[in-house]
């Protein structure tokens, strides 16, 4: 009964108390940008038409600050966050392929928007609005104020969620 747009690829037996989302140990989402100043009218409504380009290495200077286990509260879209704020990023990867850029977030778990709210800080860093720097100063400050604007969900996908090995 699942819907055209998700398939089973395997299936395996868990335990009675077994749960999706506190089970995981980690969460691979990936981000699109077109670059180009033409719509890419095939894959507007799964990428995120920025329509300006941007330099990937300042923006991948920014992602490296991001990454290991930072208190993320800066990112978190949720301003009444009651539980802890603190994540850990394993990897950040920002690849170019033609016209788009490609970034991939994989971690332990991730905050309301906090993909949506890194990139498009990162996306800020890219164009020149900050500076790669800038990002230690936001993760510190702690308000949100400080980070970039919210990236549109348009360009954001699950792509993976790792278990490690599940025990029956």
């Amino acid at each position: 009964y699942l819907p055209g747009d998700i398939a089973v690829t395997s299936l395996s037996q868990v335990d009675d108390r077994f749960h999706s989302r506190y089970k995981a140990k980690s969460k691979t989402y990936v981000y699109r940008i077109n670059t180009s100043n033409r719509s890419n009218v095939f894959e507007h409504r799964f990428i995120y038409e920025y329509g300006q380009q941007l330099n990937e290495d300042r923006m991948r200077a920014g992602a490296e600050l991001l990454l290991g286990t930072h208190d993320f509260k800066s990112f978190c879209g949720n301003k009444k966050m009651k539980k802890s704020t603190v994540r850990t990023i394993y990897a950040i990867d920002i690849e170019r392929i033609g016209d788009e850029l490609k970034i991939s977030y994989t971690g332990d778990g991730f905050l309301q928007n906090m993909i949506r709210i890194i990139t498009g800080t990162l996306i800020e860093v890219g164009d020149g609005r900050k500076n790669p720097d800038a990002v230690m100063e936001i993760l510190a400050s702690k308000d949100r104020a400080q980070a970039g604007y919210t990236a549109p969900a348009c360009g954001l996908r699950l792509e993976r969620v790792d278990y490690g090995k599940v025990v029956c």
